[in-house]
């Protein structure tokens, strides 16, 4: 089980580094603009780095569940290469949105559209996984 999952666990520890920088570049910027906790607006500076660590967090449960479920269901090494990707995307959207609010739209379509890819890996493998139960191999 360790070898079939080996690529799905490395992406999803990656996606919680990533996290962790986030949140790490969000008490930096507390620190610079002297905004403290548990204040959720300062500077246009501050609040663009908050706001793009929210938007991050707030997509990372649905990362993690559609990673697991496309790799598991339809191809890990494909879905591994999505989640890479989707990860490259969300840093330079971060970095992007901490730069100003346009700087985070090009990033944002790309991560969207990964996601949607793994959203149709992951409906194609369980469909198939019903089909091969129900009807029998395809």
């Amino acid at each position: 089980m360790e070898l079939q999952a080996l690529g799905l666990a490395a992406v999803t520890v990656g996606a919680v580094l990533q996290q962790a920088y986030f949140s790490l570049q969000v008490i930096g910027a507390r620190r610079k603009f002297c905004v403290s906790p548990p204040c959720t607006s300062g500077p246009p500076d501050f609040d663009r780095v908050l706001r793009a660590q929210a938007n991050c967090s707030e997509y990372f449960p649905l990362f993690v569940a559609i990673l697991w479920t496309s790799g598991m269901f339809f191809h890990q090494g494909a879905s591994c290469a999505c989640g890479a990707l989707y990860l490259c995307a969300r840093l330079r959207y971060f970095h992007g949105y901490a730069q100003s609010a346009q700087q985070r739209l090009q990033p944002l379509y790309v991560s969207a559209g990964l996601l949607w890819l793994l959203i149709f890996f992951s409906c194609v493998g369980i469909l198939a996984s019903f089909w091969r139960r129900c009807v029998g191999p395809i």
